[in-house]
């Protein structure tokens, strides 16, 4: 399973390109208006310039089907390793299965994004042409928010894609480093972790004694630099 950094700060998106256990990058407008990001191309060709050849999915931002597939072309053009994202449905609840069919049948890359139910998988995987390349980005994380456990969907979704040559299933929206476990035992093709997760990648499989007193010694320091007296 590959990860993928979700990211919109520049720095940042230099520090993890350095990284090997980091095979691509996904950012979105939110990301990038909460980083202070005003130049949405210049932005996007620094980070092209910048992730050695990497997929990076750059998501349009219109809510208008016409105006989407041209923000949608315009993004293809920047690099051969870009993916564009398309949110599922419009703020109307439009689907875009139409537009989904129509740009990745002109061969451009889609990351399909705010997946949340298997219908919604079905109905983009049908669209998708036969052997396009594209992603399915289902918000596992808004999933486990509602209470539910996303770990039947992913693996139910993760079957449903598998007959669909060249479709990747990612696990989006993460919410603790077990997700990258769980996405994985799930058959997902893909996880994003934020930076934040990301830097906890090493504590996987450390022994719990060892972390228990590194744990402990830290509470112990963190008290002693306070100078709490009682």
């Amino acid at each position: 399973m590959k990860i993928f950094a979700d990211v919109a700060d520049l720095d940042v998106i230099l520090r993890l390109a350095r990284e090997p256990i980091v095979k691509g990058f996904t950012t979105n407008p939110t990301l990038m208006w909460r980083s202070g990001i005003t130049d949405y191309e210049g932005f996007a060709q620094k980070i092209l310039e910048n992730v050695a050849g990497r997929p990076v999915s750059f998501e349009v931002f219109s809510d208008d089907f016409a105006e989407m597939e041209r923000q949608a072309r315009v993004i293809a053009s920047w690099h051969p390793n870009v993916y564009v994202k398309i949110p599922v449905m419009n703020t109307r609840a439009e689907s875009t299965e139409e537009l989904i069919r129509v740009l990745s049948a002109d061969g451009v890359r889609l990351n399909v994004t705010a997946l949340l139910s298997l219908e919604q998988v079905d109905r983009v995987a049908a669209a998708m042409v036969p052997g396009a390349l594209g992603i399915i980005s289902i918000f596992a994380g808004r999933i486990a928010d509602t209470g539910r456990d996303p770990v039947p969907v992913m693996r139910s979704a993760a079957m449903r894609i598998a007959p669909h040559d060249g479709l990747e299933l990612l696990w989006a929206s993460s919410r603790e480093l077990y997700n990258l476990v769980q996405a994985e035992e799930s058959g997902c093709d893909i996880i994003t972790l934020t930076d934040d997760l990301l830097r906890k990648v090493p504590l996987l499989g450390r022994d719990l004694e060892e972390l228990s007193l590194e744990t402990v010694r830290m509470f112990h320091r963190d008290a002693c630099a306070a100078g709490y007296v009682l």
